[in-house]
């Protein structure tokens, strides 16, 4: 264990010296043929464009295949490869909008559109565009959130494509597509970050018990619910066949008897002295109801008159008379004489009572 332990520090201080070379080191530049000697016939490979100066000034670009040039007064100056690039764009430092600093590498995707302004519009075309996508990348970052950056990294990739572009023009070099590889938070943004997954994995979680809980509640409402809306049904309906039966049949049975009580009064008021018992009946009804008239309610209507049995009599008497008379007269002209005689003798028996009774 001890001497295992200088191992580790000496391996720990070599993984961070090549970590600073690594960051150091220019950027890799693009492979490209070497200048080649003018001997007055060439042959130029598929995909490369060679720039020929005559005498210094450029002259012209020669095409894939066979060539032919004046030695001594022609020259290569440059050799452009026409295919797509692919550079590895440092790791660099940037701050977001919420003022986190982030470490934050790519990868850029070049290709070579114009060989004479590749040539002689800048120095070093890989090199300015390295460092423009950078320097893009960083106003990038500035204008969004530490949340929006991990959201939105497609967004991002394509503005510092189009602001590559933009000054690339003049430069004759088109950037096709640029990937952001790695985003390194610091350690203390990570763990508040894992916290802040936790909480809403929990608040997730939380509201998915609750909403589970709403459910099962209304379900158990709406059970009780139809429970009861069938209940209530069910006793309608069986409220309905008891009337319809039990009810429906007592009422006939009591309509009939009273059809036939009433078939029997009849009956019984077209014999001899059926008048006279009809009128005494109606005045002892009356009576009775006067007798009962305090017993229901305390509101009390007596007559002027109330000593006076005889005029309360006279009036039950008198409202029967009324009532019976158009029957009593088509009775007198249908009942033989007789039945009038009858009749008469019960009128006098009447009075006669109404006098005694006076």
């Amino acid at each position: 264990a001890s001497g295992s332990q200088p191992c580790s520090i000496s391996f720990r201080q070599h993984s961070q010296q090549l970590k600073r070379v690594a960051q150091l080191a220019p950027a890799p530049c693009r492979w490209n043929s070497g200048l080649p000697m003018n001997i007055g016939v060439l042959f130029v490979p598929q995909q490369e464009a060679w720039v020929v100066e005559r005498m210094g000034k450029f002259h012209r670009i020669l095409e894939p295949g066979l060539n032919f040039l004046i030695p001594l007064l022609d020259r290569i100056r440059y050799v452009q490869s026409l295919k797509e690039i692919v550079i590895n764009v440092p790791e660099q430092s940037a701050v977001t909008l919420d003022n986190v600093t982030l470490q934050i590498d790519g990868v850029l995707y070049l290709r070579v559109m114009d060989p004479y302004k590749a040539s002689y519009g800048v120095e070093d075309p890989e090199y300015a565009v390295t460092q423009l996508a950078q320097t893009t990348m960083r106003s990038e970052l500035g204008k969004l959130s530490l949340d929006r950056v991990f959201r939105e990294r497609e967004s991002l990739n394509a503005s510092i494509v189009d602001a590559i572009n933009q000054a690339s023009d003049c430069w004759g070099i088109r950037c096709l597509r640029y990937e952001i590889k790695d985003i390194h938070v610091p350690p203390r943004v990570k763990e508040s970050m894992q916290m802040q997954v936790e909480a809403e994995r929990r608040k997730r979680a939380t509201v998915l018990e609750s909403e589970g809980t709403r459910e099962s509640a209304i379900n158990v409402a709406e059970g009780q619910k139809q429970a009861q809306i069938l209940a209530s049904e069910a006793e309608k309906a069986e409220q309905i066949n008891k009337a319809a039966g039990r009810e429906a049949n007592a009422m006939l049975v009591k309509a009939r008897a009273k059809a036939e009580a009433i078939q029997l009064l009849a009956a019984a008021l077209a014999q001899q002295h059926g008048n006279a018992a009809a009128s005494l009946s109606v005045a002892e009804q009356y009576v009775n109801a006067f007798s009962k008239i305090a017993k229901d309610s305390n509101t009390v209507l007596l007559p002027a008159n109330t000593g006076d049995v005889t005029n309360m009599v006279a009036q039950a008497l008198g409202i029967y008379t009324t009532l019976t008379k158009p029957q009593a007269v088509k009775t007198q002209d249908e009942m033989p004489p007789a039945h009038k005689d009858s009749h008469s003798s019960a009128t006098e028996v009447l009075k006669a009572e109404q006098g005694s009774s006076s």
